[in-house]
């Protein structure tokens, strides 16, 4: 079962056992400072092993005297102006601790390396048709989620949910084979009163693995959200996927930061690399 989305004043929380953890999505600012404790009592009432928020720098040191650390730092994060401070508050033993941390940053130096050396990019096979989702697409999107991400953090598994995304404010890119197989997907989640959008939602199919999609993918998302005027494009990546770090590396993404142990992917925890780009 993904984890829920609540409201907590005004602002957007989820919270659940699959990432064990309490996310502060969206912050309203009017909330603080009365949003800290209802943040901590309910990972408390739940037992949650970590708190993670996004916020402006302006509240950076009410969270950081709670117990917070800064885990990665996005210039210009809410319109270009304030920068989006990441932070982490670890519950639980263990918690803060990443025994893979050689391996992560084994990752993060290869996809910075080969960034430097091809920063284009290998184009997608002509075969493969890239354009934008539509509602029509959402059971075979969902299906295509279900079969490849046992679980995640968001319900994309069910495509009533799709749909309502779709609606809102989320915009979905797909890679069609000449077949007609729907081989790769990924999102555009616009938060445009905040001034920007999570790059997030990439799959692409084992079988069609090592053929650029996802480069494809996320360059039609950028030019996408260019013409919409977002200023800050970021993504949380899977800190040990070397694929989908080289592909926001070479598409001229910056490193922000590294949050351990944060989302539970695929029925376990990892760690995630924070990705930006001024548009």
């Amino acid at each position: 079962m993904a984890d829920r989305v609540i409201t907590l004043g005004r602002s957007a929380v989820q919270h659940g056992r699959d990432s064990d953890r309490v996310y502060l999505m969206e912050m309203a600012a009017g909330d603080m400072p009365g949003l800290l404790p209802q943040l901590n009592e309910l990972a408390a009432r739940h037992g949650y092993g970590k708190i993670f928020v996004k916020l402006p720098a302006r509240f950076v040191s009410a969270f950081r005297a709670d117990g917070f650390v800064t885990e990665a730092v996005v210039p210009g994060f809410f319109g270009g102006e304030e920068d989006g401070h990441f932070m982490g508050k670890f519950l639980v033993p263990g918690r803060d601790e990443e025994p893979r941390q050689k391996e992560i940053a084994r990752t993060l130096a290869l996809a910075r390396k080969t960034a430097i050396r091809s920063a284009n990019g290998r184009p997608a096979p002509k075969e493969y048709v890239i354009r934008r989702c539509t509602p029509d697409d959402c059971r075979r999107m969902a299906a295509l989620y279900r079969a490849v991400f046992p679980t995640y953090p968001f319900p994309v598994h069910e495509p009533d949910f799709l749909a309502r995304s779709m609606a809102d404010n989320v915009i979905f890119y797909g890679a069609w084979s000449r077949d007609g197989e729907l081989a790769a997907l990924s999102s555009a989640e616009q938060y445009r009163h905040n001034g920007h959008v999570e790059m997030t939602d990439f799959l692409t199919v084992p079988g069609h693995r090592r053929q650029g999609l996802a480069g494809r993918l996320l360059a039609a998302m950028d030019r996408e959200v260019r013409r919409s005027s977002i200023p800050v494009a970021y993504t949380i990546a899977r800190a040990l996927s070397v694929g989908m770090n080289i592909t926001f590396a070479r598409a001229g993404y910056r490193h922000a930061g590294t949050l351990i142990n944060n989302t539970g992917i695929c029925g376990r925890i990892e760690s995630m690399q924070v990705w930006y780009k001024a548009m």
